[in-house]
C-alpha cells in the first residue's frame, strides 16, 4: 500500500458527499485547500487530519484507544489535533523501534524521524500513515480509526483478508496451532499428508484438525501441493481491534494451560503472589512486555521446527 495513495483516498472518504469547497469551508479555510490535499500538491499535517476527523466524524480518541488495545494515559491529557498530541501519538506508534530502522523502512532520513519523535516537526498525513504501516504493520486498522477501510480502494482487499482471518481464529482458536504443526520437520518428512496426524500430535479431536485445515485453506493461509499442505500467505492476526475477541482467545489458551496443569502434563508452570510498590509494578509490566518481545525474537531466529509451543504470560493486580 502506497501511503500517498492511501492518504488521498482517506481524505476523500472523510469529505464524503461534500464538495471540496464545502469541505474546506467546513474546516475553516477560505481557499479550496482540500483540492490541494486530494491532488497531492500539498499534504495536511497529522494535526490537521485529526482536526478534520473530529469536525466531521467525531473524536478519534476512542478508536485509537481500541487500536492500541489499552488506552494510553497520555490520550486523556493531550489534544491529538495539536503538535503535542501528534508527538505523543508518533512515540506510541514507534514503540521500541529505532530511528535508523524506521527511517530505513519508510525511506526517509533518520533526522526527519528524529524531528517527528521529538516534536520538532509534524509529519504530514502520508508520513503518519507510513509510520503506522512500517512501525506497527497495521495500517488498515489505523485507517479504521478514521473511516471504513472498505471505502478505500487501495486498502479494501487487505482489510477484507484481515477481517476474514480474524474471524477464522475467533471461530477456530486452534487454527494457529494447526498451522504451526504444518511447519514441523516431522510433518514435512511424511511421505504424504495423513489425516489425523496433526490432531494426534497436538492432542486434538480429528474433526477440529479437519475444520482448521479447511478454514486455513479457504483463507489462503495454506495451500495443497498434491501431497502435503504448505504455508501460504502469513497468518498474522492482531486482535487488538476487537478487545472482546482478543479476550476470548486469551481465555482459550489459558484454559488449555489449565487443562495441562490439572492433568499433570509436562510444562513450565509457575506463579508468585507478591506485594510491591506502584513503581515496581510499572517496572514489572515493562519487563513482562520486554520478555514477550524477546521470546518473539528467539522464535523468529529458530532455524528448525521440532515442537509446537504455547506461551502464556499473566501479570495482574489483585484489587
Amino acid at each position: 500500500m502506497d501511503p500517498q495513495q492511501v492518504a488521498r483516498e482517506l481524505l476523500r472518504a472523510l469529505r464524503g458527499r461534500r464538495s471540496q469547497v464545502a469541505f474546506s469551508r467546513r474546516l475553516g479555510y477560505r481557499t479550496n485547500v482540500v483540492y490541494t490535499w486530494e491532488s497531492g500538491r500539498r499534504w495536511p499535517t497529522a494535526a490537521e487530519l485529526f482536526r478534520a476527523a473530529r469536525v466531521l466524524r467525531g473524536a478519534p480518541e476512542a478508536p485509537l484507544a481500541e487500536f492500541f488495545g489499552a488506552r494510553p494515559a497520555w490520550l486523556d491529557e493531550v489534544d491529538l489535533a495539536t503538535p503535542r498530541g501528534v508527538h505523543h501519538l508518533v512515540g506510541e506508534l514507534c514503540g521500541s523501534i529505532t530511528r535508523v530502522a524506521l527511517a530505513a523502512r519508510i525511506g526517509c532520513s533518520r533526522h526527519a524521524v528524529g524531528r517527528w519523535l521529538t516534536g520538532r516537526a509534524l509529519p504530514r498525513v502520508p508520513e503518519l500513515l507510513a509510520i503506522a504501516h512500517h512501525a506497527t504493520g497495521r495500517l488498515p486498522d489505523f485507517v479504521a480509526c478514521f473511516t471504513d477501510p472498505e471505502t478505500l480502494p487501495s486498502v479494501a482487499p487487505t482489510w477484507r483478508t484481515l477481517e476474514q482471518r480474524r474471524t477464522l481464529v475467533w471461530r477456530l482458536p486452534w487454527a494457529p496451532a494447526v498451522l504451526r504443526a504444518l511447519e514441523l520437520d516431522a510433518y514435512r518428512a511424511l511421505p504424504a499428508h495423513r489425516p489425523g496426524w496433526i490432531a494426534e500430535r497436538l492432542g486434538l479431536p480429528a474433526e477440529i484438525e479437519a475444520a482448521c485445515l479447511g478454514a486455513l485453506e479457504q483463507a489462503e493461509a495454506i495451500r495443497w501441493t498434491g501431497t502435503h499442505y504448505a504455508i501460504g500467505a502469513p497468518l498474522v492476526v492482531d486482535t487488538r481491534r476487537s478487545p472482546g475477541g482478543g479476550r476470548e482467545l486469551q481465555a482459550h489458551w489459558a484454559r488449555v494451560g489449565l487443562d495441562r496443569i490439572e492433568r499433570g502434563r509436562p510444562g513450565l508452570f509457575a506463579y508468585n503472589v507478591m506485594s510491591v510498590s506502584t513503581a515496581t509494578l510499572e517496572a514489572l509490566q515493562q519487563l513482562h512486555r520486554a520478555h514477550y518481545a524477546r521470546v518473539r525474537d528467539l522464535v523468529a531466529a529458530s532455524d528448525r521446527s521440532d515442537r509446537v509451543l504455547v506461551l502464556n504470560l499473566q501479570l495482574f493486580e489483585l484489587s
